[in-house]
């Protein structure tokens, strides 16, 4: 029997995308315009311009060809005496013709929390106007697992954050949070992202995605995993079979697999490169991933698959 990761399912050309980014329609550095010109400089496909609580849709440089994805980053603060303790979400959907509930420009207000799940009714009220959304930088938020696990609805949380990385070195590889989450039965996926401000943490971190070039099958790819996220290392194939995961990836420096239950040795080749590893998958496992590790130190995460 073999499981193939949805997000190497066929042969179809992976879409480069970039999911949370700012402008100066917020507090970021860069034109929308050029940071959308950024983008295609550096092969991306598509762009979701998610300035905080203010909803977009529009292209603002369409010479560039690239796929906007209409969305925003929403946000909830708990109680604090000058320090960081938030919640915050990105918001990505439809185009508005095909159900989404929000208007170009919509301007929204920041929340006040007490609890975590005070925040799940800003989460009902994003889905229920056709949105998918992203549990963002759980590390520069200072939100333990056991202030967003149990918030219902989120497809993915990041795993990585160029502005966090590099402002704060938080945020780089949220994995075992990640594996935690997914532990306890709230499935999310994860995601690279750069949530950039100045134009320098721009591009950095990124999905490759399963679809055709447009917003209906991005998000829909995006909604079931077929996808993976990166920083700079391709990965061409995961799937397990025979009792075996195995990956295959652009040249690196190691590749280790993940399964929320078991240490696992890293692999890699003392003498050189390596573009493939495998490793045994036992029937207590409840999910396996993998994560590849270029030269550089540049990291990319498959998704899980799921054994239950």
């Amino acid at each position: 029997m073999m499981i193939r990761q949805a997000a190497f399912e066929g042969k179809r050309k992976m879409l480069k995308g970039a999911l949370h980014c700012h402008t100066t329609r917020s507090d970021g550095d860069g034109d929308p315009g050029d940071v959308m010109r950024l983008h295609k400089e550096n092969g991306y496909d598509f762009i979701a311009l998610t300035d905080h609580r203010r909803y977009n849709y529009e292209s603002f440089a369409p010479e560039t060809g690239l796929t906007v994805i209409p969305g925003m980053e929403l946000d909830a603060n708990f109680p604090r005496k000058g320090g960081v303790h938030c919640i915050h979400t990105v918001s990505i959907g439809p185009e508005k013709e095909k159900g989404n509930g929000f208007e170009h420009d919509q301007r929204f207000q920041t929340v006040s929390i007490e609890k975590p799940s005070d925040y799940q009714p800003v989460l009902d009220y994003l889905h229920e106007n056709g949105n998918l959304t992203i549990y963002c930088h759980p590390e520069w938020s200072n939100t333990p697992i056991s202030e967003f696990k149990d918030l219902e609805g989120n497809f993915a949380m990041e795993l990585w954050n160029s502005g966090c990385a590099i402002e704060n070195e938080l945020d780089v590889d949220n994995g075992f949070i990640w594996d935690q989450v997914n532990q306890h039965g709230n499935r999310l996926w994860g995601v690279a992202v750069d949530d950039g401000h100045a134009m320098n943490q721009h591009c950095r971190g990124w999905v490759m995605v399963n679809a055709e070039n447009d917003v209906s099958a991005i998000l829909d790819a995006l909604r079931r995993g077929a996808f993976y996220a990166s920083t700079g290392p391709e990965i061409y194939d995961f799937r397990i079979e025979d009792d075996m995961a195995y990956v295959e990836c652009s040249p690196c420096a190691n590749i280790i697999f993940r399964t929320g239950l078991r240490p696992l040795r890293l692999q890699r080749n003392g003498d050189g490169l390596i573009t493939s590893a495998a490793t045994k998958v036992l029937d207590y496992f409840p999910f396996v991933r993998a994560v590849v590790t270029d030269e550089k130190g540049m990291k990319a995460w498959t998704n899980p698959i799921f054994l239950d």
